[in-house]
């Protein structure tokens, strides 16, 4: 038996032990495990993961149990549920596969939710995996924050999948916070249909995980607004790979991105933007950008910003940079009595604070910057 074979045997044999479930929702499960069947987990091989190895995933996956109770998912979802994100992506495939208690978050039409809706997951036992789905559906003129936080201890397999709906002229705010034990595996799909006039923005920030994918995808109406920002710290061995899709299938509509990485030891990170503007999507306004601080000889950052233009009444800008600590910098704060290892760690803060200066939630942004504050601080020297 081939090793694609014998791994495609052990999840049918997880799907099959799943208890039943609604037959909408059973129909969903065995043509999601249909197309990630077809598929199998990919490899370096494909241009999409050419620079991320999951073979420690499949192998904490392996032991992942199906749910011990029926699917409890509300019909509101029927309409949307799945709709979004694409199952040709394996682990959307494989979230689908394994579909059970779906949150769903529904904020009414014209509602302005002053409070954060905050989402948390908890990462599963020892050795296995969990397959969060979410499901957030904001009504016409509505306003709302999201906060969507993934943490745990130990090793094991997180492979979430969050599809938001912004009907016209809504205003999102979305945050994903992801501070997953550094031995485990966090793989993660976000998929927004942004309504027209509709605003959305989206920040993650990747903090934990030996190894780390999220899938950032936009599609914009006409007259939409999405910014779309990162922060990744990484140190050790651990590895990052930010992939984003912005996609301006309308005109007059608008996105920004702005996404940073701070690399140290023999980290690895992978970032790869996408602009995609469709021939009638004329009067598109896009600009991406993304920056890299290296701290060490032995960290290796991939980053590829990529255009793909339909329609000739545009403006699209994109760039990255890779940079050490400006040196001159360094000496100049040393020079005024600090200290050479708060110098560095000051210029570090620096760096990241332009993305946290962009979260609108005091607490979240608060905790964050203890968080690096502390995360920086014991920086070596």
């Amino acid at each position: 038996m081939t090793a694609v074979a014998e791994q495609n045997a052990q999840w049918l044999e997880l799907f099959t032990q799943q208890p039943a479930a609604e037959p909408w929702i059973q129909a969903l499960r065995e043509e999601a495990f249909a197309r990630f069947s077809a598929q199998g987990f990919p490899t370096t091989h494909h241009e999409e993961w050419r620079f991320t190895n999951v073979a420690p995933v499949t192998k904490v996956a392996r032991a992942a149990r199906p749910a011990d109770k029926p699917a409890a998912i509300p019909e509101q979802a029927k309409p949307h549920l799945a709709k979004y994100a694409s199952l040709d992506h394996p682990f959307v495939a494989l979230n689908t596969a394994f579909l059970h208690d779906v949150r769903v978050i529904t904020v009414p039409r014209g509602a302005t939710l002053e409070a954060p809706i905050e989402i948390t997951y908890e990462g599963p036992a020892e050795g296995t995996a969990a397959h969060p789905r979410t499901l957030i559906l904001v009504g016409a003129n509505a306003q709302c924050t999201i906060v969507e936080t993934y943490k745990g201890e130990g090793t094991y397999f997180t492979n979430a999948v969050t599809e938001i709906v912004v009907a016209d002229s809504a205003v999102v705010d979305h945050y994903k916070i992801q501070q997953e034990s550094l031995s485990a595996y966090h793989i993660a799909t976000l998929q927004a249909a942004i309504g027209r006039s509709a605003a959305f923005s989206s920040h993650s920030i990747s903090l934990g995980g030996a190894l780390t994918r999220n899938d950032v995808n936009a599609v914009l109406s006409e007259g939409s607004d999405a910014n779309i920002n990162g922060l990744y710290i990484v140190n050790g061995t651990q590895h990052v790979d930010n992939h984003t899709a912005i996609d301006h299938a309308k005109p007059h509509a608008t996105s920004h991105e702005l996404y940073k990485g701070i690399l140290d030891g023999q980290s690895h990170a992978v970032f790869n933007g996408k602009i995609i503007v469709r021939q009638d999507a004329q009067k598109t306004d896009s600009k991406q950008t993304n920056k890299n601080l290296v701290l060490s000889d032995d960290a290796v950052i991939d980053t590829k910003p990529e255009l793909q233009i339909w329609a000739d009444d545009v403006r699209c800008t994109h760039g990255a940079t890779i940079g050490q600590l400006d040196s001159e910098m360094l000496f100049y704060l040393q020079s005024r009595g600090i200290g050479r290892k708060d110098a560095r760690n000051l210029l570090i803060y620096a760096f990241a604070q332009d993305i946290v200066d962009r979260i609108k939630v005091q607490s979240l942004r608060d905790s964050l910057e203890r968080t690096l504050f502390e995360k920086f601080h014991e920086h070596p020297e």
